[in-house]
């Protein structure tokens, strides 16, 4: 067998053995098969999660209490546009959802009431600044004239 013909079985048997580990890695980092059952459990906990914090207003609502705005008046003046039912029925929601804590405090002759982040609420603490830094990125301003 010549030289040549020597090198290049080398060369291919050296090749198959980097694509067969390289077959193997992408195997490895492949998630593990999922059953139907498991999926559909999947789906639905993302797509309650979605429907949650996706519905409309509670974002700005969730991220005005992350930056400090605790009281009914402080969190609409933060979110313009925002009706004072329709706040009121958001942070209902959001408190039903075990995502905020309402406390009345009494000071002065009417209690003061105020709405905090919960141990689950600020959890989403990354997911709201990902998404922020996301729009940042892809989402023009009305104005902006890029696409």
């Amino acid at each position: 067998m010549s030289e040549v013909s020597e090198i290049s079985r080398s060369a291919a048997t050296a090749g198959a053995a980097r694509a067969a580990e390289a077959a193997e890695a992408v195997e490895a980092a492949e998630p593990p098969k999922r059953s139907e059952a498991e999926i559909h459990r999947v789906c639905t906990r993302f797509h309650t999660a979605i429907e949650l914090i996706g519905g409309r207003w509670t974002g700005a609502i969730l991220r005005a209490v992350f930056t400090g705005q605790h009281r009914f008046a402080h969190i609409r003046a933060a979110v313009p546009g925002l009706s004072d039912t329709m706040l009121a029925q958001r942070l209902r929601t959001l408190e039903a959802h075990g995502l905020l804590e309402r406390r009345v405090g009494a000071a002065g002759p009417a209690a003061q009431i105020e709405y905090h982040l919960t141990r689950k609420g600020r959890e989403l603490g990354p997911v709201l600044d990902a998404l922020i830094d996301w729009s940042h990125r892809w989402v023009p301003l009305p104005d902006d004239p890029r696409p």
